[in-house]
């Protein structure tokens, strides 16, 4: 780790903590930080020369794994022909209509650069539709870094939101609620208080960064019902979730369609990208069609629309996800017999090729019970794993991703790291 070492400390001179995102710093886990030099199939290759496999995959986009060669030919292709004009482009018709494919529910949709700036956009959307203020969110599901987002829970089980973040004013935040995850009756009796001023209810039904946890079919439902009642709109946050947690969309299995959807992470195949999306009539009230505004310069890029384009064509083929998700089952059930066997206090949770192995006496439902933790024992896992060539997530709070390039030697490679790191 000599070279990542002196990188990190060169990092520090120009960089905010030396990295562009908190959770790469390691602080959660101690060390330093692995600085990645390439990556293939699923691994990737630090500046060290040490190969890890690779658990991270970008937080996600890598579904195919790295520079995977569909992927390639398309970025590579399209740079040639240039890689951004700020006018518009077949391949964004196209990548929205593939979407569609995936999300019958959805007519229309609008692409943005990062899922903070479509859960942002949605936000406004939300509001502008129905000229109501309220936004109803749950502690541990996140949603970008946007200023109405950060936003911690009030005192009571029905109170308006307070700044989680130092630069967040009182007033920015104040119309957003924060209610605990898979409680319905929590969201009905926020509704019996608040429900005509209420906007939005906007959730992950799998989250992910608190590791990964799953809503309730109840929770969902009644979700629903409080919206349809009180005419507010439900969001599903499917920017991390969106074709991992299944085939398409987490409708699939929920048998709840929203009103909107957000997705980010692989429709960009790695480049960065977002979208929020729904029906025609609610969609019509974002310019230039409506008065509800949003702009982006880079918005709809030849290049992330590509590498979407290539992604999802490839997971088309349904085949694809049961390949994924099948080699995910096996690993965690694998690792689940491997701590049974060592009588170990940690459980996994798993949702398609998502996973997290949680370091508490059962799953996770809340945040709760993910803040019940044992943090020692994640940091040891985590440098273990390090050690042995395991590249995982350096939080509790993250999830673990898988590619189809995760085959049986990667496999036979996790699993012997597993047994001595857990």
């Amino acid at each position: 780790m000599q070279r990542s070492q002196r990188l990190f400390e060169e990092a520090q001179h120009v960089l905010v903590g030396g990295v562009n995102s908190p959770v790469r710093a390691y602080k959660s886990v101690g060390g330093t930080p692995v600085f990645i030099k390439s990556g293939k199939g699923a691994c990737v290759r630090s500046e060290d020369d040490k190969e890890y496999v690779d658990y991270v995959l970008s937080y996600g986009p890598l579904i195919l794994g790295h520079a995977y060669p569909d992927v390639v030919k398309a970025v590579t292709d399209q740079v040639q022909q240039g890689s951004t004009f700020g006018a518009p482009t077949q391949l964004e018709t196209l990548l929205a209509e593939k979407i569609k494919q995936f999300y019958g529910y959805v007519d229309k949709v609008r692409f943005v650069s990062s899922g903070t700036e479509a859960a942002m956009s949605a936000i406004r959307l939300a509001r502008g539709a129905t000229q109501k203020e309220i936004i109803v969110k749950f502690n541990g599901c996140y949603h970008g870094h946007a200023d109405a987002l950060l936003v911690a829970a009030g005192s009571g089980a029905a109170t308006l939101g307070e700044p989680d973040s130092a630069g967040v004013l009182a007033q920015t935040v104040k119309n957003t609620a924060v209610l605990d995850y898979n409680d319905a009756d929590g969201i009905r009796s926020f509704f019996k208080e608040y429900g005509d001023r209420v906007a939005a209810v906007m959730l992950e039904p799998v989250a992910g960064n608190m590791g990964v946890v799953i809503a309730k079919e109840d929770f969902i439902q009644a979700c629903r019902s409080c919206c349809d009642e009180y005419g507010a709109l439900l969001v599903f946050d499917e920017v991390m979730c969106g074709f991992r947690s299944q085939w398409s969309g987490t409708h699939e299995w929920i048998g709840v369609e929203p009103d909107l959807v957000i997705l980010g992470k692989v429709i960009g195949g790695g480049l960065p990208c977002g979208a929020y999306a729904g029906r025609a009539e609610l969609m019509a009230h974002v310019a230039p069609e409506g008065p509800v505004y949003q702009a982006g310069t880079l918005s709809g890029n030849p290049l992330a629309m590509a590498a979407g384009l290539a992604t999802l064509n490839r997971l088309e083929d349904k085949s694809v996800f049961q390949s994924i998700n099948t080699w995910t089952t096996q690993l965690v059930e694998e690792m689940r017999r491997i701590i049974n066997q060592k009588g170990v206090k940690a459980c996994i949770e798993q949702k398609g090729s998502m996973y997290t192995v949680f370091f508490t006496e059962r799953i996770p439902t809340q945040i709760d019970e993910v803040n019940a933790f044992n943090k020692d024992a994640y940091g040891h896992y985590f440098t273990s794993m390090l050690e042995a060539g395991v590249l995982l997530p350096p939080s509790q709070y993250e999830a673990c991703f898988t590619s189809l390039m995760h085959q049986e030697k990667e496999l036979s490679h996790t699993l012997e790291g597993f047994k001595g790191a857990i």
